[in-house]
């Protein structure tokens, strides 16, 4: 006698599949999993080992809710009809379970409410590493110098928690950075909370040795609280300056700047590395060009005589390739891929290097409407960073 034809006994069956015997004995009376023998003296059941395996798929069936009507067109029914019954659980679980996070989430929030001698805090969690390198992302946009002294607001990171996000911004007003960050978990909100640069950057140097960090952010935007597995960091005050009337002075609307782009007619993208290099280094104004013959084939026409190519074959001309010239330096070749017309754009450096070195992978996305817009500088493989860098005008792009 083989194992297939070894009987169990109700207990020992109910052991092996993971079901209670009076699941079994429910489901033999429901007609979903008789037993393969039931003795006429005692009323002992007893079951087959073959049928372990329909006994565990009604157990997961019944674990993920399905009515046993259900289930036994998903054990018993049409290909057709078990994949349409599924189908339909799916959905109806999804909806409960919106209704219930939404229940959840607003009974979180009320209890929140009351806490903290009448403050709301909202609360998202993320990673440590990856709250550290938002910061770092976001930090060469905050303004300095003469820029900073007349808007001290500035000069500081703004942290906000808004439609399940977590958004550092920065901006010197020639170039915006944006990271978004999406929380493993997120309670109440939307909050706005401003960080000083230096305080921000010592924060992300304590987040980055912590597994997860909950970011949490008072209703009165007059502080930030991170806590870490042991210990956490807290700043109390928003950072900025009162004007006249003593409210505080206003960080720029960055939704507004970035909804004022328009359409981008011209899409490069281009080694991001390779295009800082040829970048950094010079000595004032920098244009980058594109020129329209090169989707003919005429990757060189119309560029500067002399120009080195570091990307393509010397001679070549199948290459669409981006030039970088001006700064007091020889022009360089890049390859690249571009979408649109031919484009001359001009750059002071000390802002277009910064923005490429905030980058994340090998290669940058630019994207312009036209050369007197803002340059949209992405990774070309995480959208999640944005940075706005001003040009500047053609004219002075000229030795």
């Amino acid at each position: 006698m083989d194992d297939s034809e070894v009987l169990l006994s109700i207990g020992a069956f109910a052991r092996r599949v993971g079901l209670a015997p009076s699941a079994l004995r429910f489901y033999d009376d429901c007609g979903v999993l008789r037993p393969a023998q039931v003795d006429a003296v005692t009323g002992y059941r007893r079951y087959a080992a073959e049928q372990a395996a329909r006994a565990v798929r009604l157990r997961r069936l019944r674990e993920a809710g399905l009515p046993l009507v259900d289930a036994a067109v998903v054990l018993d029914g049409r290909a057709d009809a078990a994949r349409g019954v599924l189908r339909a659980h799916l959905e109806r679980t999804r909806r409960t379970a919106d209704a219930a996070r939404a229940v959840v989430e607003g009974l979180l929030r009320e209890a929140a409410g009351g806490s903290e001698n009448g403050r709301s805090w909202a609360r998202a969690r993320v990673g440590g590493a990856e709250l550290a390198s938002a910061v770092r992302q976001v930090a060469p946009a905050v303004a300095t110098g003469e820029s900073w002294k007349e808007h001290p607001v500035l000069g500081c990171v703004l942290l906000e928690l808004i439609d399940g996000e977590v958004r550092l911004v920065a901006t010197d007003r020639y170039r915006l950075a944006v990271r978004v960050l999406r929380p493993a978990e997120f309670e109440g909100g939307p909050r706005q909370v401003l960080i000083g640069a230096d305080t921000a950057r010592n924060l992300a140097e304590w987040a980055v040795r912590q597994v997860a960090v909950d970011v949490e952010c008072a209703d009165d935007g007059a502080g930030v609280r991170l806590r870490g597995e042991a210990d956490s960091r807290e700043v109390t005050e928003s950072a900025g300056r009162r004007q006249g009337d003593g409210t505080p002075e206003v960080f720029p609307d960055y939704r507004l700047m970035l909804e004022g782009l328009g359409a981008n007619r011209h899409r490069v993208i281009i080694d991001r590395l390779a295009l800082r290099d040829a970048v950094a280094g010079r000595a004032g104004v920098v244009s980058l060009s594109t020129a329209a013959g090169d989707d003919a084939g005429g990757g060189a026409a119309g560029r500067s005589k002399g120009a080195v190519s570091r990307e393509t074959t010397p001679g070549s001309t199948a290459e669409q390739t981006l030039e970088v010239s001006g700064g007091g330096r020889e022009p360089v070749l890049l390859r690249m891929v571009r979408t649109g017309s031919g484009l001359r754009i001009a750059f002071d450096p000390t802002v277009l290097v910064p923005a490429l070195e905030a980058g994340v992978g090998p290669d940058v996305l630019l994207e312009s409407g036209s050369a007197d817009r803002p340059v949209v500088v992405r990774s070309a493989d995480q959208g999640s960073f944005t940075t706005l860098v001003m040009p500047v005008r053609e004219t002075e792009a000229k030795d």
